[in-house]
């Protein structure tokens, strides 16, 4: 016999004259596993705005506001997250970034959905079918068709244009990151919509100027040579460049950078140096070893000491090491699904640079991520080394990121913050996407949180102060990194 509740579904084994209890596929509860989380994230976390302060969304396609053809195109279009799960799964190339209509994209995805047990994206799907579309069963083969009717027909009924998916997610902020020589046109553009009420800024992302051992360096440097129609021969007159872009940066409103690195280069280098070492690379000679590292800790140590002048968040991202696959790569380029995790040692390099920093007071708030979790307690212990009066959580430990953007990675990454540092003073969740529809990955960070924090009170860890506790998850949620960023 089965008895039903609304989030229960109660068993009675006869034979063994047990009651098993089984919870109800992704209920309002889902992931509040007692009375504290509920309270959290119902009554203080659920209605807080969202500040995306990191995200890969185009401004362009948020000024065009176009209507999406079919959730397809809204979907699973550059969502590389979703396409090495279907090469995982053995779909063809032709279902995922090939030729294949929208619908029989949607039906490749829907097949691999049931075997994603564990994945977040099995979570982020059906939140985002919850959310934006109001259907709650689970999708599969069997479901596919009838989900691709009733998903459409929502669409075609409006309210899924860029600009109204982003107002109905309750997003207030969106840093998007943008190259050093982007001339941030749809930035301006969007601005002048007094209609639209969250505010895109552009975040100053210059990885391509520091990759000075990259073949795409020269090309860059040409297209910054037409932006700051100046032209660019020597180190010193790279930094004058970009330094202007910084300026220009600052009057659209930026207040954050962000850098990639698969690890931290610390090499000092005198001028001189650098000179040569520019002068070298502009030639097309092939740099030595050192060399590369010597004018990305100079260019480094330049650009924090704008950013600490202007009060900016200076991202750091580390540990990801890219387009592992040449034949793919050459195929699709970059950012389709062919990166991951590496296991360079950081520790002593990412100390060196930021004291180096501090010593001359040019150390900026700075947030460290970390794709490996082996560097979790590296982050969360180098955080207490250089925080000051200056803003609270100075120095943060970013949130779980990519491949650590799961159950275990947030509360992993947020255990190691909690026993090190301050978690109260957290700035929270980013989207990290280019999704328009992943905005539920807030609520799955908040629900996260929640249930974290309704552990240790239901465990007699902290008090049941639901004042205190409320303002916690409120400022990690959205009031801290507001603060933090200066918004």
């Amino acid at each position: 016999m089965i008895f039903l509740t609304p989030y229960v579904r109660l068993y009675w084994d006869f034979e063994q004259g047990s009651v098993e209890l089984t919870k109800t596929f992704m209920s309002q509860d889902f992931l509040l596993n007692n009375r504290t989380a509920q309270a959290l994230y119902h009554g203080a976390a659920a209605a807080m705005p969202i500040f995306d302060w990191h995200c890969h969304i185009q401004p362009q396609e948020i000024y065009e506001n176009k209507q999406p053809e079919d959730i397809s195109a809204l979907w699973l279009a550059g969502d590389h997250y979703k396409w090495r799960a279907m090469r995982s799964y053995g779909i063809e190339e032709k279902y995922i970034t090939g030729s294949a209509t929208g619908y029989e994209k949607f039906k490749a995805w829907a097949e691999v959905m049931p075997f994603l047990i564990g994945n977040p994206l099995y979570h982020w799907t059906h939140l985002e079918l919850q959310r934006y579309f109001n259907i709650t069963e689970p999708l599969s083969e069997k479901t596919a068709d009838d989900i691709w009717q009733r998903a459409n027909a929502k669409i075609a009924a409006g309210g899924f244009k860029p600009r109204e998916l982003i107002e109905a997610s309750n997003v207030a902020c969106i840093c998007t990151t943008d190259d050093s020589a982007d001339t941030l046109e749809y930035h301006t553009l969007i601005a002048q919509d007094k209609n639209f009420k969250c505010r895109v800024i552009p975040a100053f992302r210059p990885d391509k100027a520091l990759s000075i051992d990259s073949p795409g360096f020269l090309p860059w440097l040409s297209t910054l040579e037409l932006r700051v129609e100046k032209k660019i021969s020597t180190f010193s007159s790279l930094k004058a460049a970009l330094l202007e872009r910084i300026n220009f940066f600052e009057t659209m409103g930026c207040r954050a950078s962000d850098h990639a690195f698969t690890y931290i280069p610390y090499a000092r280098a005198d001028e001189k140096e650098l000179e040569r070492i520019f002068a070298k690379a502009l030639s097309g000679t092939v740099l030595t070893v050192d060399e590369p590292d010597k004018y990305k800790t100079e260019l480094m140590r330049f650009f924090a000491k704008e950013y600490a002048h202007r009060g900016w968040g200076m991202e750091i991202h580390i540990g990801v090491i890219r387009n592992n696959n040449t034949e793919m790569f050459n195929k699709l380029g970059p950012d389709t699904g062919f990166d991951s995790v590496t296991d360079h040692e950081l520790a002593v390099n990412l100390s060196r640079l930021m004291d180096s920093l501090d010593v001359e007071n040019n150390l900026p708030r700075t947030i460290l991520f970390s794709l490996n979790p082996k560097d979790n307690y590296v982050l969360a212990t180098m955080l207490g080394n250089f925080q000051s009066s200056e803003a609270a959580g100075k120095i943060q430990f970013g949130s779980a990121w990519w491949f650590n953007d799961n159950l275990d990675g947030m509360r992993e990454q947020m255990k190691a913050l909690a026993n090190t540092g301050v978690l109260g003073k957290f700035v929270g969740m980013v989207t990290d996407s280019r999704s328009l529809l992943s905005y539920p990955r807030h609520e799955y960070f908040r629900r996260i949180l929640c249930g974290l924090i309704g552990d240790m009170v239901e465990d007699g860890l902290y008090p049941n102060d639901l004042e205190t506790l409320s303002q916690i998850v409120q400022d990690i949620s959205y009031n801290n990194a507001v603060k933090y960023f200066g918004i």
